[in-house]
């Protein structure tokens, strides 16, 4: 792995090399670690994921898009204490700023948690999604990549655990059977030349990976030093992956969750992007994980910022991040809210 000044683009690994000779899975694992100990992000291929199934999600989501607003603004995002739905461009907030995108929120499909059994507010982020019902094969389609990405997404998390020469069940106890599944269908629409840049702010994801399945069109920056970005631009047929802030906090800041951002497009086009996230579940609670000695030395504590506090107890963690993104949910549902001081890493 190069040093991170000479880094220009995101490397490229091959998840199926897993499946290779032990040579091979070596290969892999040490390159995943340096990725996500360098960068923080890469390119995926081999990742398993049908290529017609990714297809229909974009057409999908693209017909979401394109229906009237009253449609869109019938499952609307302030309708649901589980910040699931619909977002117009400039409702959801980055670093104080609008970011210049309209999307739709799908979590994990479950039942509301009781209240009386769970009364801290992050319970209420488990729930039921909304769904249009002018698109009816957006659910079961949606749902359906759900789950392959999250199969996909245990499998890689495992890789990491050897990477880091942990057991590869070392995470499992983070997520159960109920890991946190977030999506995001993002149409990011063209700027005028007076707007503002921001399709979205510069910001980490809160979760263990990020997977990004972009269209043609640019837009996705990373942070590889302070002050200085880098492109991911299209590749065809890879996933962009990228590494959460629980991930940095298992590993004692060895692996980097890195700053990101999407810059608009221009004027008469737009970008299409499906992000799915895979985080732990809501009650867990992240550890410090003892790593090996020759990983040790480099592993100097997360990086959390002032404005934005890492918190090891994972509810807290998505929590915070949500309430702080959409301002209009959580004076509706959230007014009781106050994060403990307590829990910071």
């Amino acid at each position: 792995m190069a040093h991170v000044q000479s880094i220009t683009a995101l490397p490229l690994l091959d998840l199926a090399q897993l499946d290779g000779s032990p040579q091979q899975r070596r290969q892999f694992l040490d390159e995943l670690r340096l990725a996500a100990r360098h960068i923080g992000f890469f390119y995926l291929t081999g990742h398993g994921i049908d290529r017609d199934l990714l297809a229909q999600v974009q057409q999908q989501a693209r017909a979401f898009f394109a229906l009237p607003e009253a449609d869109k603004r019938a499952v609307g995002m302030l309708n649901s204490p589980h910040f699931r739905g619909y977002n117009r461009a400039a409702s959801e907030i980055t670093r104080g700023q609008p970011d210049l995108r309209e999307q739709f929120d799908v979590g994990a499909e479950r039942e509301p948690l009781p209240a009386a059994q769970y009364p801290a507010a992050w319970a209420r982020l488990q729930g039921p999604n909304q769904w249009p019902p002018a698109l009816p094969q957006l659910k079961p389609l949606v749902l359906g990549w759900q789950q392959a990405m999250t199969q996909m997404a245990l499998r890689l998390l495992r890789a990491f655990a050897q990477a880091l020469s942990l057991p590869e069940n070392a995470f499992d106890a983070l997520y159960g059977d109920k890991p946190n599944e977030h999506i995001k269908l993002i149409r990011y629409p063209g700027r005028h030349a007076q707007q503002s840049r921001q399709g979205v702010g510069a910001h980490k994801d809160s979760g263990f990976l990020g997977f990004l399945l972009q269209d043609q069109q640019a837009g996705l920056q990373v942070e590889v030093e302070e002050g200085r970005w880098i492109d991911a631009v299209p590749r065809p047929d890879t996933l962009v992956v990228n590494i959460g802030e629980l991930l940095e906090l298992a590993s004692n800041g060895y692996l980097r969750a890195t700053v990101h951002r999407v810059v608009s497009p221009p004027v008469g086009s737009e970008r299409l992007s499906l992000a799915f996230f895979l985080g732990a579940q809501l009650d867990a609670v992240v550890p410090v994980y003892q790593l090996a000695p020759e990983l040790l030395r480099d592993a100097h504590g997360p990086e959390s910022d002032p404005r934005n506090p890492l918190l090891r107890d994972v509810g807290w963690n998505y929590l915070k991040g949500r309430l702080r993104s959409h301002p209009d949910v959580a004076q509706r549902f959230y007014a009781d809210a106050t994060l403990p001081e307590a829990l910071s890493a």
